[in-house]
């Protein structure tokens, strides 16, 4: 077993285990344990009664989080002509064909989003291997395959969250920072649990949401009453 720090059993002293807290209480104990010399992001974990081996059984999408995210997005952008052109007025970080997917098939990947016109798909195609294992492969369903990169690369930059469940039913994501108010992570993350539920399959049966934690980067997890959460 670990040995826990100093830090790690102050905290630990703070949350009851067993005990599932109210929203309002849980964010504040997030933001009070929360005492790196970072802004610690803060993030939800989902254990959902999914399997996702199954294609009927997939949870994924994206959520536009009200207050964003507090994280500076990096936006790679696949076009040509005008379209390059626009994504680079709307902000986009990288723009580029097949120069960048030779960049990318270097090993260099230093952005986190990636959105593509959808006459580049062949290009980008050419990446599945690399883009696919990062989550990063632009999908029509997501948005992120368009022909309006404009609102593509606004979206991405201004707090949008890519959701996607991972083998254990599990999904988890960055909902915003410990500097954040109160009502703000509180907004934030009723909007992603909003995302959530609206997804939730037609091949699933029984219970849909069987626990959410929140937890902040170096903090300790807290679970959530989920007769708070409307819909799970």
């Amino acid at each position: 077993m670990t040995k826990q720090s100093k830090k790690q059993k102050a905290q630990a002293g703070t949350i009851d285990r067993e005990k599932f807290y109210g929203l309002d209480e849980a964010i504040a104990l997030v933001k009070s344990n929360a005492t790196s010399k970072f802004d610690e992001t803060v993030e939800v974990a989902l254990n959902l009664g999914v399997d996702p081996r199954h294609a009927d059984q997939m949870v994924r999408g994206v959520v536009n989080l009200p207050n964003g995210t507090g994280k500076d997005v990096r936006v790679a952008v696949f076009a040509k002509g005008d379209k390059a052109d626009e994504a680079k007025a709307a902000g986009a970080d990288v723009v580029g064909a097949e120069d960048l997917m030779e960049t990318i098939q270097s090993g260099q990947i230093d952005f986190d989003r990636v959105i593509a016109t959808p006459d580049m798909m062949g290009v980008v195609g050419r990446l599945g291997k690399v883009l696919g294992p990062k989550g990063l492969m632009p999908n029509p369903k997501l948005g992120t395959v368009t022909m309006d990169v404009t609102k593509a690369v606004t979206d991405a930059k201004s707090g949008q969250v890519e959701f996607r469940v991972e083998k254990a039913g599990i999904v988890h994501a960055g909902i915003g920072k410990a500097s954040f108010t109160d009502g703000d992570l509180k907004a934030n993350l009723t909007a992603f649990m909003d995302a959530i539920v609206k997804a939730r399959p037609s091949g699933t049966k029984g219970k849909f949401v069987h626990k959410v934690a929140l937890t902040s980067t170096m903090g300790p997890g807290i679970k959530l009453d989920l007769a708070e959460i409307e819909g799970a």
